[in-house]
């Protein structure tokens, strides 16, 4: 969990105000500075949670993702596609996890010049007892409801979408 900076106002209203001072409507940009904010919140303890494990967020991401997969295994690439991300980043996520005995690389059998990265037995067990612990704290949105975390959900989608990560409604 991050420590409260326990501020006698929110920074973020007062640049609001200030912001509509000087420059005019400030919705969004209240808007996009509370998430940004958020995502550092979560970020920090997301990563508390995951830290005994010996997992970051990002590395935990990528061994759920490859649990999924029917074979515990993918390309690279398609790593970066699902997460994302950076073919940079999923490199050196990749490198940790393997460094940690919880992932694998092996040639890809159906093309000669790719690489798979595989979950182990270790980094599935890693991963289910990681799972475990973000599940338990609700991975941080305890002090929502069902309907406003749909909601959330929702209403970032929008973004997700007009930002073309996807194309399916």
């Amino acid at each position: 969990m991050p420590k409260p900076l326990d501020l006698p106002f929110d920074p973020i209203a007062r640049a609001a105000q200030t912001w509509e001072n000087r420059f005019g409507d400030s919705k969004a940009m209240a808007a996009v500075t509370a998430i940004m904010r958020v995502q550092q919140i979560l970020l920090a303890e997301l990563d508390g949670l995951l830290r005994p494990h010996g997992l970051t967020f990002a590395r935990y991401e990528a061994l759920v993702l490859l649990s999924f997969s029917r074979e515990g295994s993918l390309p690279m690439s398609i790593i970066g596609q699902r997460l994302m991300v950076h073919p940079t980043s999923v490199t050196n996520t990749i490198d940790r996890l393997e460094k940690q005995a919880l992932v694998i690389r092996r040639p890809n059998p159906r093309d000669g010049r790719g690489t798979l990265a595989e979950i182990t037995a270790s980094g599935r067990d890693v991963m289910q007892r990681a799972t475990a612990d973000l599940m338990k704290a609700e991975f941080g949105m305890a002090g929502y409801g069902e309907d406003e975390l749909q909601n959330l959900s929702g209403l970032l989608r929008g973004l997700r979408v007009a930002a073309g990560d996807f194309t399916s409604p």
